[in-house]
C-alpha cells in the first residue's frame, strides 16, 4: 500500500491497456455520432424511381488472341480499339469492331499488369512485375517496340496507371504501397503519394476539366483521395473487409464506387465524409476484381472471380441482371467512353464486349 507521499507506479503494459480501452470507447462515441448525423439511406431515397427492369445487354465479339490469363484493358478514346495486357507477357491492340489485332508487343516481363491509352490515343503505357512504366506510341508504320521508353520505376510491381488529362504525364500506383506522378517525356519523377500502408491495386482520376484529384485503392482497406498537386491526401475511407482491387468515380465526381475481396462493391461520398451505398447479396461470396458505371452514373458494373459480372442499380442497391459468358475469373472491365460498350477481360484468355 503507498503512502500519500509515494507515487502508484503503473507498469507500462498496464497503462498501454488502459489507453487502448480509452482509444475504442473513443472510437465507439465517434461512431456513435457519426450515425446520428445519418440522413436516410441511400435505396430509400432511390424509393420513387423507376425499377430498371429490362438491359437487353448480350455479348458482341470475342477477343481471341492471348496465350495467358488477361490481367488489363483500357478503351482507347476513339471508342473502337482497346489495349488488353496478359500474363503471357503481350500487350495486343484490338479493332473492337472486326476484332482485328492491330499491334502485338512483347513486353520484357511476364504478368503486364496494367495498361492504359493516352488521351490523345497515340501512345499507350504498360508495366507490371517489372516494376517500370513504359511508352509505347502507337505508328501503323514501324514496329511499336522500336520506339519504346521506360518513363518510371518503382521499388514493387506496377498495378495500375493512367494518363491524367494530357501525354505528358502519368500516374501509377504500386505495390510499393505509393502512387507517383510522371513526366513522359524526361522520366523525371514530379509527385510522389504516401499514405497507404499496402499494396495499391487501382487509381481512377475525378471526373473533372481541371482535373487535379484522384482516388486510390489499396490491400490496407483504405481509400484515399489525393490531391495531384501538392502531394496530399485530402480524404480517407474505411469499411472494406479485405483488399480493395478496384476504384472508380461517379461521372458527377462525388462518389467513388469500389470492388474488394470481401465479395462488395461500395459507394463512397466525398461530401457526406462516408459510405452511402454497398452492393452485396448473401449468394455473392466471390471477390471483385473490377468496377465501372454507366455514363449515367446509374448503373455499376462489376467482374468478379465466380466468372461472372453482375450488373448493379447504383441507387436502389439491387441487382439489376447477369453477365455470363466467362471460363474464368473477370479479371478487368470497362464501359466504353461513349457509354455504347462494355469490355471484359478474363484469366480464360479472352476479351469480350457486350453492348
Amino acid at each position: 500500500m503507498a503512502s500519500d507521499g509515494e507515487l502508484k507506479v503503473t507498469s507500462p503494459v498496464e497503462s498501454i491497456e488502459a489507453l487502448t480501452k480509452e482509444a475504442d470507447s473513443l472510437k465507439a462515441k465517434l461512431e456513435e455520432e457519426r450515425q446520428k448525423l445519418n440522413d436516410v439511406a441511400l435505396s430509400t431515397v432511390a424509393d420513387r424511381l423507376e425499377v430498371i427492369t429490362y438491359l437487353n445487354i448480350k455479348p458482341r465479339r470475342v477477343l481471341k488472341g492471348h496465350q495467358a490469363k488477361v490481367l488489363c484493358s483500357d478503351w482507347s478514346p476513339d471508342k473502337r480499339h482497346i489495349v488488353s495486357s496478359s500474363q503471357d507477357g503481350k500487350m495486343i491492340i484490338w479493332d473492337a469492331f472486326t476484332t482485328n489485332k492491330e499491334h502485338a508487343v512483347t513486353m520484357p516481363t511476364t504478368w503486364v499488369m496494367a495498361c492504359a491509352y493516352a488521351p490523345s490515343g497515340n501512345l499507350v503505357a504498360c508495366g507490371g512485375l517489372d516494376n517500370k512504366v513504359t511508352v509505347y506510341p502507337l505508328s501503323l508504320e514501324e514496329d511499336v517496340s522500336t520506339k519504346k521508353k521506360t518513363v518510371g520505376t518503382h521499388t514493387s510491381y506496377m498495378s495500375c496507371c493512367t494518363f491524367p488529362n494530357s501525354d505528358q504525364q502519368i500516374l501509377t500506383g504500386s505495390g510499393d504501397s505509393t502512387c507517383a506522378l510522371w513526366d513522359v517525356e524526361s522520366g523525371q519523377l514530379l509527385q510522389n503519394f504516401h499514405g497507404h500502408a499496402g499494396d495499391v491495386m487501382a487509381l481512377d482520376l475525378a471526373p473533372s476539366e481541371t482535373g487535379n484529384t484522384f482516388v486510390s485503392g489499396s490491400c490496407d482497406r483504405m481509400v484515399l483521395i489525393w490531391d495531384m498537386r501538392t502531394g496530399q491526401c485530402v480524404q480517407s475511407f474505411e469499411g472494406h473487409q479485405s483488399d480493395i482491387n478496384s476504384v472508380k468515380f461517379h461521372p458527377s465526381g462525388d462518389a467513388v464506387a469500389t470492388g474488394s475481396d470481401d465479395s462488395t462493391c461500395r459507394l463512397f461520398d466525398l461530401r457526406a465524409d462516408k459510405e452511402v451505398a454497398i452492393y452485396s447479396k448473401e449468394s455473392i461470396i466471390f471477390g471483385v476484381n473490377s468496377v465501372d458505371f454507366s455514363v449515367s452514373g446509374r448503373l455499376l458494373f462489376a467482374g468478379y472471380n465466380d466468372y461472372t459480372v453482375n450488373v448493379w442499380d447504383s441507387l436502389k442497391c439491387v441487382r439489376v441482371t447477369l453477365l455470363y459468358g466467362h471460363e474464368n475469373r473477370v479479371s478487368c472491365l470497362q464501359v466504353s467512353p461513349d457509354g455504347t460498350a462494355l469490355s471484359t477481360g478474363s484469366w480464360d484468355y479472352t476479351l469480350r464486349v457486350w453492348a
